[in-house]
């Protein structure tokens, strides 16, 4: 979480300012464009991933469509390996369930500064909201079950917080596929603040950096772990990559026009 923190701190009060000056991009620009980008995120409560669309209103705006699928950690977890069985899997002492959603996202973007130059950055700031679908399944757990003072057998288990199981009575995490047939949906909503720093050099393609913070909101707490502290308001900080490109059949035409006329003058 410390490293989302100086990097999001990083993009969101230095970015704005770093207009360096670079060779003078002379590629033929189409304000009226709309963008298409896929996205990796990392966030102070877990990761994720998605899909956004932007289709340009005027000069300065973009409406934003997008979708999202992330997985949400608890700030208590903590990885452990049985002391007795270093090669089993890892576990985290405590956690009932996973906990994943979807994020469904219409919003808006602006333009704060423009790119001018092959070296240079583009600035937007940005807000979506929409609803979040969230989900979650048991985690099993391998117990080691004695039956006699020699004789054991592995059994799985959920996490029971009433059973006097300890951390050494655990063999390691069952596998991740268990569970997905009890699995429960809580539906919720989220909004999302941030800012967009575009730094492609070549027009045809999207490249982007971004931070922010998002919120998401549910009826009830969810039980990630077996502890009186669960969330139902998840607040994060976050930073994720955009790759993508203009989608605009307009701009393809007339980038695809500059592009012959750099070859005829190459001859």
């Amino acid at each position: 979480m410390k490293k989302v923190i100086v990097i999001f701190t990083f993009f969101l009060f230095f970015i704005p300012f770093l207009q360096g000056q670079g060779e003078i991009d002379e590629q033929q620009k189409i304000f009226y464009r709309n963008e298409s980008t896929v996205h990796f995120s990392l966030n102070s409560t877990g990761y994720g991933g998605g899909y956004r669309y932007g289709k340009r209103i005027n000069y300065l705006n973009k409406r934003l469509y997008e979708f999202d699928f992330n997985y949400f950690r608890h700030p208590k977890e903590i990885k452990m390996y049985n002391p007795y069985s270093p090669n089993a899997r890892g576990f985290v002492y405590g956690k009932m369930n996973l906990f994943f959603n979807f994020r469904l996202g219409y919003g808006f973007q602006r333009d704060i500064f423009r790119k001018i130059d092959k070296g240079g950055v583009a600035v937007r700031s940005l807000f979506t909201f929409g609803p979040s679908i969230g989900f979650y399944k048991p985690v099993y757990y391998e117990i080691i079950h004695f039956i006699s003072m020699n004789t054991y057998t592995i059994v799985e288990m959920k996490f029971d917080p009433t059973s006097l199981h300890s951390p050494n009575d655990i063999y390691g995490r069952a596998s991740f596929f268990k569970g997905w047939d009890e699995v429960k949906f809580v539906p919720g909503a989220f909004a999302k603040l941030g800012f967009n720093f575009e730094f492609s050099k070549f027009d045809p393609m999207v490249q982007a950096l971004e931070a922010g913070i998002a919120l998401d909101a549910y009826p009830k707490k969810i039980p990630i772990m077996a502890s009186p502290d669960n969330n139902s308001l998840f607040i994060s900080l976050y930073v994720s990559f955009h790759i993508g490109k203009i989608i605009d059949k307009y701009y393809e035409k007339a980038y695809e026009k500059n592009q012959q006329l750099d070859n005829s003058f190459s001859y």
